[in-house]
């Protein structure tokens, strides 16, 4: 039977692994979650096209210099708007194709890669 006397908890060594565990973590984290920030953002731009009637969106030119303003409304600049939509007119409704992807560096030679591919319809006012 053990006595709480020798029972001691973590050792110095057991909270620096904590500590460095939870630096990689957060690290990561801050790293990953700006880029799915900005990917929702897209996706509500796109959406909203669609909920906004008072909006004169009916060509494709409108569609992507509508999405362009509201990409810098609302601060995102590493997104290439020509690279990363490709919007058509199908059945009387935009289709839009979000593809695109992100590097961030990570250590050293390693880099967190993230893909971001959806597909919209846009009803077309």
């Amino acid at each position: 039977m053990t006595f709480s006397t020798s029972q001691k908890g973590f050792s110095f060594v057991g909270w620096l692994l904590v500590l460095a565990l939870v630096a990689f973590a957060t690290s990561t984290a801050f790293k990953l979650v700006p880029h799915y920030l900005d990917y929702m953002t897209m996706k509500k731009i796109i959406e909203a096209a669609d909920n906004n009637q008072a909006l004169d969106i009916t060509t494709v030119n409108d569609f992507y210099g509508y999405v362009g303003k509201n990409m810098q409304v609302n601060n995102i600049r590493d997104i290439d708007l020509d690279k990363a939509l490709k919007v058509t007119v199908e059945n009387n409704a935009f289709k839009a194709h979000l593809n695109y992807e992100q590097r961030e560096p990570w250590f050293q030679n390693i880099d967190l890669v993230m893909k971001f591919d959806k597909q919209l319809s846009v009803g077309k006012p």
